[in-house]
């Protein structure tokens, strides 16, 4: 997995009396609510650096999931808005941001930029305005086409910019204002695409022993990444779903809740993971459930895997006991490695916790280890459940927390970073 840069960096660019279209991901709003600000405050460093070099910024999010995939209809609504988002930064840095306003045609969401935003573009060169954030990318028709209404969508943000700088690692998908848009403006990796990227580095060349440790509710989003990872790992540990259906699958009892599909992708990854003995981890000790609906007293308990005959039935499994890390030959794995990649939450959230806690406590036991976290729920469980250590990791030089978990194991998956297309776009 060799790479290299070769495509322009931000701090190559002349900004001076320049209007800077930054790419962003911003997607921490739910339901019109931000839990996290981290993807947000990750950006500030170049949002800074563009203004202090004289630039005037146009910032560009999407949120959410407005479009419909069975009937192609967008939803614009207040759950999917960016003004949350507004509201924090200009808090946060005490300057002013203008939202333009479209009018949307019917279902069909925003059909391109309306000449309407001269007026704000007009205010941002005369500093009446100190930026301008456009509506939710995914609120505009184009931005998910592939064809033609891609292209015109691409070319109008053009329109609004003399640069555009791409700072939005996690959103890895080849979208028009990921992709398209560097096909008509000088294009630029703000300084978040670039830690995001060395970071990557840091998987793609480990110090070894190297340890991943991977969870997820679906086998199917995962399993080229999985096949990558043990590959290229010298441990691989699974939890969550995943993890479940991988145990049906080698050992042939039945856990309620698995998918056939998951079971089909399972059986696959059993076969594959036979060329390479001694390196998938197996946790012991797992949390079976009654209910879905928390953990209640008395309808839950620890089992065996050891000792699960074939055949036999299991209710839920929600997350791995605790007592699954303290078993020394996975103490050894974990303490003697020198490279720890983690994009897993082990238990069912929020009732099953003890797996994730006892997880990231023994990772942390690691002193000397680079610890490298996917974004997304992996963060999210970090924070929530470990508070301090998520302030630590912060700073800690051995510690990396990815804006992007899904980035992550796509690059992982491709075995460069240029795999990521909004990445390959940047190198024309």
């Amino acid at each position: 997995m060799e790479n290299k840069i070769n495509f322009k960096l931000l701090q190559d660019a002349d900004l001076k009396g320049k209007i800077v279209l930054v790419r962003v991901d911003h997607n921490v709003v739910k339901k019109g609510i931000i839990h996290d600000p981290y993807r947000i405050d990750a950006t500030i460093g170049t949002l800074f650096y563009i203004i202090a070099k004289g630039g005037k910024i146009i910032l560009m999010t999407h949120v959410g999931r407005p479009k419909n995939k069975k009937t192609g209809d967008i939803v614009i609504d207040d759950d999917s808005s960016v003004q949350p988002i507004v509201d924090y930064i200009q808090s946060k840095l005490h300057i002013k941001l203008g939202i333009p306003e479209f009018q949307p045609n019917g279902t069909k969401g925003y059909t391109g930029i309306k000449t309407s935003i001269n007026h704000m573009i007009k205010a941002l060169r005369n500093d009446e305005i100190d930026g301008i954030y456009l509506p939710n990318t995914r609120w505009f028709a184009g931005e998910e086409n592939k064809g033609e209404e891609g292209d015109q969508f691409a070319y109008q943000l053009a329109g609004l910019a003399d640069i555009f700088v791409n700072d939005a690692f996690g959103s890895w998908q080849a979208h028009a204002s990921t992709v398209k848009i560097t096909n008509y403006l000088p294009s630029y990796a703000g300084f978040l695409m670039q830690k995001e990227l060395s970071n990557l580095e840091r998987i793609y060349k480990p110090e070894r022993p190297f340890v991943s440790v991977v969870a997820g509710a679906k086998f199917d989003t995962k399993i080229d990444s999985l096949n990558t990872l043990l590959n290229v790992s010298d441990y691989l540990v699974l939890g969550g779903v995943i993890y479940n259906a991988y145990l049906c699958a080698k050992y042939g009892f039945e856990i309620k809740g698995i998918e056939a599909e998951d079971m089909e992708h399972a059986k696959l990854f059993v076969e594959y993971a036979k060329k390479y003995p001694g390196k998938l981890i197996e946790l012991p000790y797992i949390i079976e459930s009654e209910t879905m609906e928390g953990k209640i007293d008395g309808k839950y308990r620890k089992l065996d895997i050891r000792e699960i005959k074939k055949g036999e039935k299991l209710n839920y499994v929600l997350d791995v006991a605790k007592e699954s890390f303290l078993e020394k030959p996975i103490l050894g794995v974990f303490h003697n490695a020198k490279t720890i990649f983690v994009n897993a939450v082990m238990g069912y959230t929020p009732h099953f916790n003890e797996g994730t806690i006892a997880l990231d406590e023994l990772i942390d036991e690691n002193l000397e280890a680079v610890k490298l976290y996917g974004g997304g729920d992996t963060m999210q469980e970090l924070k929530r459940l470990l508070p301090g250590l998520y302030i630590v990791a912060l700073d800690d030089p051995k510690y990396y927390i990815f804006t992007g978990g899904g980035a992550v194991l796509k690059a992982i998956e491709e075995g460069t970073y240029e795999g990521l297309e909004p990445v390959k776009a940047l190198c024309k």
